[in-house]
This record gives structure tokens, C-alpha cells and sequence, in this order.
């Protein structure tokens, strides 16, 4: 029997209607940002620049918008959630969830400082709700020319007409280049603030030329104190020797560990003499020294800068002794000491992104200059 509801309708035991389905929503489709500052390429004079982009435009009006950044030294970029911090600066930033800004332009800066000295390279995108958009494409921008020292770690550009060291002699900031030493008794100096027992020290050099003047002349070195030069019993000296060396052009080292009887190490005679090498004073080239408790001190030069071909890589054993000056200072060029300008600095060479540290030279740094 069905009830009869006058005029409308008529309440049966049969099946009702069921309510329609929601329709599902359809994500956005987002446009990617572009970078607005800083300009692709541009030398800051910051080491936590502030990164703007140029805001998105949706298909929906409705739902906000955050931007992602990522920031890194290579253009190979992580996720958004990795940071990399190398000797206390970060080199690759990534940042979520900046909310949009309704002024048309939305920002992001680091929280920490970047690593100085270094080509970064930089890119955003935005999310709005479970859409996202492309990225940005990627610019770059070149971090604040500056060097630092501390503890186990001493970093020098000197491109910028300024060096954290102590220059003595005559000298010039060379504009895009370095600091040339002008004569052999010309050096800069640096005091550690702590003693590296084993470590790298590492710097790119031009202006060094075959059949220069000079005997056992000095690209670089180490010692203890300010006491004689030549004497010193932690004598580290880098040699690129002139026409009255033995022989002529070749690229040699000393090193003592506190002790000329049981801790000297060098090259024997034979691997100096098949060492000479007619380096071009146009041709900049990256001088790597390294040095450790125990096991070898070696020397590396390659021509063409940090990334250049291996022409000198020599080692030698060091088992015994330890590299132990109480003060602990370091050079580029040499003091004179008792063997004489001759066997000093080297007249005309330009020296830049100097590296001192107890860890290897991170592989982006000085990347700004290069």
C-alpha cells in the first residue's frame, strides 16, 4: 500500500535516490617564477644576499601559495631538504614554505652565512596545494670577496686589494689578479692562530718564469717563530729555482719536523733533476702542498689553475716526527734568512685564493675568481 502525498509525490517501500558525488578538484596550473635579484652573474658584497623572484600566476585564485628555494656551489641541486655546511659556512641552502608575498614579489635569505668567495647558483618554485610549478631558471651570483682566519683554517682571495696577513716589502694588488711581490725580499705572512700539525697549503700563482734570477728560490713556506728562516727547525720551503740553482728550473722542497738529523725530507737528486719544468709567467698555476704526522709530505703543481693537468706530484715519506712550531707561521714568497735574497722570493709572482687548513681546500672555493 503506498501513502499518496498529494499533488507531489507518493512514499513507497521502494529504493530512494542516492546524493550525488562531490566532483573532484582539479590542482592548479602554476607558471614558474622568474629571478629578479640578485641579477644573474652579479658580484655581491654579502655573504647572506637576499634572493627574489617574480611572483607565479595560478589557474585558481583561491588557495595560497608558498615559494621553495634552492640554493647551491654546483648546479647540481639537492633536495629541498639537504644542507651542506663546510668550515662553518653553508653551500647548499634549501628552503620550503616561504609564503607568498602579495606585493608581486616574494624573498628568501639564508639563515647562515655562505661560503665567501664562490659562484652560487640559485632557483625557485611555487606550490599550491598539491600542485607545484616548474622551476625557475637557474641564476647565479658570486658571494662576497673576502678572506677570514681562525683556528685551523685560514682563507686569503687578495684579489680585492686587501690580505688578512702581513705584507713586508714591496707590493701591488694587481685589479683581477693578485698581490705580486716586487722584489726577493717581498713576502706576506701570516700567524696562525693555532698550529696545523697536518693539512694543506694550497694557492694559485702566475708571473713564474724559466731562467729567472735566483738560486734556491721560494714559491712558499712554513716555519716556527720569527727566527732565521734557514735555520728553522720547521723549515717548510717550496722551491722553484732560478739559473744559479741545481739545476736550473726545477721544482723542489724541504721539510723539517723539528730536527735536520732524523726529520729532513725532500726529493733525492735524481727526482729533482728530472723535475725542471719552463713554467710560463702568463700561465697561472696551483701550488699544493700537504703535510701529516706519520705518513708523507707531498707537493702538487698543475698547470692552468685548481682544475689544470698535474705536471709535479711528488711525495715523500715522513715516519717520524711531528710538525710541532709553537708559533706557527706561514708565507707566500719567504724571509731572506741566512742564505740570502737569492734564495728567496721570486721577483713577479702574482699569488691569489691562498688556502691553509688541517682539512682539504673545499672544491667550490675561490670559485668567484675563476
Amino acid at each position: 500500500m503506498c501513502l499518496v502525498v498529494a499533488p507531489f509525490m507518493a512514499a513507497c517501500g521502494g529504493a530512494k535516490d542516492s546524493p550525488s558525488a562531490p566532483s573532484p578538484s582539479v590542482p592548479a596550473t602554476l607558471t614558474a617564477p622568474v629571478g629578479d635579484t640578485p641579477s644573474n652573474g652579479e658580484q655581491l658584497d654579502t655573504l647572506r644576499p637576499t634572493l627574489t623572484v617574480k611572483n607565479t600566476t595560478s589557474s585558481q585564485t583561491s588557495g595560497s601559495r608558498t615559494y621553495e628555494f634552492q640554493i647551491s656551489d654546483t648546479n647540481n641541486f639537492s633536495s629541498a631538504t639537504t644542507a651542506l655546511t663546510l668550515a662553518g659556512f653553508a653551500v647548499v641552502v634549501g628552503k620550503t614554505g616561504v609564503a607568498e608575498d602579495p606585493g608581486g614579489r616574494t624573498s628568501f635569505q639564508p639563515e647562515q652565512e655562505l661560503q665567501p668567495t664562490t659562484r652560487y647558483y640559485w632557483r625557485a618554485r611555487v606550490v599550491q596545494g598539491t600542485a607545484q610549478s616548474d622551476w625557475s631558471p637557474v641564476m647565479t651570483f658570486n658571494t662576497k670577496l673576502v678572506g677570514y682566519m681562525r683556528a685551523g683554517e685560514l682563507y686569503d682571495p687578495l684579489i680585492h686589494g686587501e690580505t688578512v696577513g702581513e705584507i713586508i716589502g714591496s707590493t701591488d694588488f694587481i685589479p683581477s689578479k693578485g698581490i705580486r711581490l716586487n722584489s726577493n725580499t717581498s713576502y706576506v705572512r701570516y700567524l696562525l692562530p693555532a698550529t696545523i700539525s697536518n693539512g694543506e697549503f694550497s694557492m694559485e700563482v702566475e708571473g713564474l718564469r724559466a731562467n729567472a734570477p735566483g738560486d734556491k728560490s721560494k714559491v712558499f713556506g712554513m716555519q716556527d717563530g720569527t727566527s732565521d728562516y734557514i735555520t728553522n727547525r720547521y723549515r717548510v720551503d717550496i722551491q722553484y729555482r732560478g739559473t744559479s740553482g741545481f739545476p736550473p728550473n726545477a721544482i723542489t722542497f724541504r721539510v723539517l719536523y723539528g730536527s735536520d738529523d732524523c726529520c729532513k725530507y725532500e726529493p733525492d737528486t735524481d727526482t729533482r733533476i728530472r723535475s725542471v719544468f719552463n713554467l710560463d709567467p702568463a700561465t697561472t698555476y696551483f701550488w699544493k702542498f700537504t703535510w701529516g704526522t706519520g705518513t708523507e709530505v707531498r707537493t702538487t703543481v698543475r698547470e692552468g689553475g685548481v682544475d689544470g693537468n698535474t705536471i709535479y706530484d711528488v711525495g715523500v715519506p715522513a715516519r717520524t716526527g711531528v710538525y710541532a712550531p709553537a708559533q706557527h707561521y706561514t708565507f707566500i714568497g719567504t724571509p731572506a734568512g741566512r742564505s740570502g735574497a737569492e734564495s728567496a722570493s721570486i721577483p713577479g709572482a702574482i699569488y691569489r685564493n691562498v688556502w691553509i687548513a688541517d682539512h682539504p681546500r673545499p672544491q667550490s672555493l675561490g670559485s668567484a675568481l675563476r
